[in-house]
């Protein structure tokens, strides 16, 4: 076949270009250039703004003929370009009626949201240069990354022990022990893959890794002086770029290839990857926020406006992206596509997701049109999507979000309720239905009990040990008069609030924090820890570490000496919860012997066997689980005996008799005197006395019959 050649039309300057091609949106490479492609409903004009990499004024400007647009599209193929070491923008003109929602000024240049590169923050917390007319720029995109035979790792759901971290905090304390140059980064998370696989864990949950702005926040430590951040990356500039702030290689722009190749290895591994996601709102922010894409792009299509032009507020940032328009939800979808595609992210966790399924004044939907495309779409058809069932506007959804089969929720009921448990604060009753998989909430919606991911804690909040050293959080670093940060923490101080020489305050906090993680690992449903916690890591209190860059967000590794123990802890639970299918059922319990083998699939028990308490004033539970009735087709398993005294003091539980000379090993006992309170699968010894055992005070007990 003849080859037919694509030839300029059109000279601007010493540019030459052509009509371009609508789809895809954003720049392609093209035989011989680039294509160029943006949407906007109400511009009247577009001008493609080009530099040279890091230059301060633009290269060119060209302006689209009115013939280049198709629709509401403007595209043109630009030839010749020394693509590697472009940088480029557009101008768009029309309206400025902000009471009618429009904000073009032509004086400002916009980045393309679709953006796969973004520079201008390339070196983390490097100072920029505010007077730059471009403060955030577009880049091109060069894949060439071989991924050789890496796939997405599509693990069962109810398989997945999660690890939610912060990708700098992980590694940027000396005491990490990666290279210097790599602290922080994507390659620096590299060297720490042997931990996680040490630790346990088969998923990690990133936050928010797309490109953000970190000098975005102007505040200053009162005391200290010390600048604040935007740490955590809540506030998304390009959703299509990983940020170059956490790449060694960032100033270089190989920012891509490094974030691929760390999937790539966590893979290899076999440890998923899913991402924070927020699609909730962007870094510009209110009426007095920043311009830097869609506000000069096409304000009213994406973002959801009151009738007067102001920001519905919906995500407590200042603005709220119209996500169920279906310009918007159509950018939703490519990326998260672009990222399964492109990253081979194996899942997203939505934050504030609720907002995802409102309408264009706020009006939460039955069917959300977003949400829906979403669980359909082919591409995402294996990915985990994980929504944090909430918003700021007070939509709380856990329970009742639309599913259409595919979404597990962040339960922040389970977090609620264990935190109150564990320091002997809650009903029995409602505690049994969290340590199901919480079917009061699913099971009527015929959704299973990995729809429930379970938590104690999370980025935000207090960190586990923290949980029982603090009543109050501790927020005046950052700068808010601490009247940021969540005030209902369910947490407990054991007596002294903060750090204490106590011996017997430490030990019993040490107590509850194992207590935490081995209800957590025995609970249906997909367990989620959070960074450091494995290590007795604390924040000294402050429950809403946004802004710190130093030791109240780093993980200091040291912790893994000083805490033996916890960590030994939480290996052995998650070990624990591996080895035994009956604790990761994809199905809810029936509460009969549907298999014959004289026990039910979970039976409830109380400090005497068969007999429960339900009482609210009861502090007592057990369960017994029949590994006969393990669902995961590898036949059958152990028995499992866990027993809950969240009593202030000790007693004694009668232990459930098993058939067919099976005899009870002891797993775990967190009331135990002795340094060893738990073994490692497999080398539990016999229980001594088969028939009771005493329990310490807020103590768990966790037996295996085989």
């Amino acid at each position: 076949m003849e080859r037919i050649d694509i030839h300029p039309t059109h000279t601007y300057e010493t540019f030459k270009f052509r009509r371009g091609k609508p789809f895809p949106f954003g720049a392609t490479l093209e035989p011989g250039g680039v294509n160029f492609s943006i949407f906007s409903s109400h511009a009247t004009s577009c001008t493609l703004v080009l530099f040279t990499k890091g230059d301060p004024e633009p290269l060119v400007e060209i302006p689209f003929p009115e013939e280049f647009r198709i629709g509401n599209v403007y595209s043109m193929m630009v030839f010749d370009l020394d693509y590697e070491n472009i940088e480029y923008g557009y101008r768009m003109d029309g309206p400025h009626d902000k009471t009618a929602g429009h904000w073009f000024d032509p004086s400002k240049i916009l980045m393309d949201p679709y953006a796969k590169v973004i520079g201008g923050r390339d070196i983390w917390g490097k100072m920029p240069n505010f007077k730059d007319l471009y403060q955030h720029r577009a880049r091109i995109v060069i894949d060439d990354f071989d991924w050789q035979n890496d796939c997405p790792l599509e693990l069962p759901p109810e398989n997945l022990v999660i690890y939610e971290m912060h990708l700098r905090s992980f590694t940027q304390h000396p005491s990490s022990g990666v290279k210097e140059r790599y602290r922080g980064t994507f390659a620096g998370m590299r060297e720490k893959i042997d931990y996680l696989k040490e630790l346990g864990v088969n998923a990690v949950e990133l936050m928010p890794i797309f490109e953000f702005d970190e000098f975005e926040n102007h505040r200053f430590n009162p005391d200290t002086g010390e600048r604040l951040y935007n740490y955590w990356g809540y506030s998304t500039v390009g959703f299509f770029a990983p940020k170059a702030g956490y790449a060694a290689t960032g100033k270089l722009g190989m920012q891509v290839d490094e974030l691929k190749a760390l999937v790539k290895e966590l893979h290899k591994n076999g440890i998923e990857v899913i991402l924070d996601v927020v699609f909730n709102h962007t870094a510009e922010g209110n009426e007095l926020g920043q311009t830097i894409s869609f506000r000069g792009i096409d304000n009213k299509v994406y973002y959801m406006l009151t009738p007067e032009g102001y920001y519905f507020n919906f995500s407590g940032c200042g603005n709220t992206l119209n996500c169920n328009h279906p310009i918007v939800r159509n950018i939703v979808l490519d990326c998260l596509r672009y990222w399964a595609a492109e990253y081979h992210i194996d899942g997203f966790r939505f934050d504030l997701a609720s907002i995802l399924g409102r309408d264009r004044d706020g009006t939460p939907l039955t069917n959300p049109p977003l949400l829906e495309v979403l669980a359909y779409d082919p591409i995402l058809a294996k990915c985990k999507l994980i929504a944090e069932a909430w918003d700021a506007g007070g939509l709380y959804q856990v329970g009742s979000f639309p599913s259409f089969g595919r979404w597990a929720e962040w339960n922040g009921k389970y977090r609620d309720m264990l935190r109150q448990f564990v320091k002997g604060d809650a009903e029995v009753w409602e505690m049994s239905h969290r340590l199901m998989g919480s079917p009061d909430l699913y099971a009527e919606m015929n959704r299973p009990p990995t729809t429930s991911i379970n938590f104690i804690t999370a980025h935000d909040g207090f960190t586990l040990l923290d949980l029982f050293s603090y009543d109050e959080k501790h927020n005046e670093d950052n700068g808010e008069g601490n009247q940021d940060g969540a005030n209902d923490n369910f947490s407990w101080n054991c007596g002294v609030e903060g750090v204490t020489d106590d011996p017997e305050i430490n030990e019993l906090r040490r107590r509850l924090v194992k207590n935490a993680i081995a209800l957590l690992m025995v609970s249906q449903g997909v367990p989620m820890i959070l960074m450091g916690d494995e290590m007795g890591r604390t924040k000294q209190g402050n429950n809403n570490t946004y802004c710190h860059d130093n030791e109240l967000n780093w993980i200091d590794w040291s912790l893994l000496e000083t805490n033996a123990d916890i960590f030994e802890f939480f290996q052995h639970c998650i070990a624990f919860r591996h080895a035994h299918p009956v604790l990761r059922r994809s199905t809810h319990f029936h509460h009969q012997d549907l298999v014959g083998s004289g026990y039910a699939d979970i039976s409830w028990h109380g400090t005497q066997a068969w007999n429960v308490d339900w009482a609210d004033y009861s502090r007592t539970l057990a369960f017994l689980l029949c590994g006969q009735h393990a669902d995961d087709g590898e036949g059958e398993d152990d028995y499992i005996y866990v027993g809950m005294n969240m009593h202030w003091e000790p007693l004694t539980f009668e232990i459930p008799q098993l058939s067919d000379r099976k005899q009870w090993h002891l797993f775990a006992d967190t009331g135990l005197t002795s340094a060893q309170k738990s073994w490692k699968p497999g080398t539990e010894p016999i229980l001594t006395n088969q028939f009771e055992q005493k329990l310490c005070d807020r103590s768990v007990l966790i037996l295996v019959g085989r």
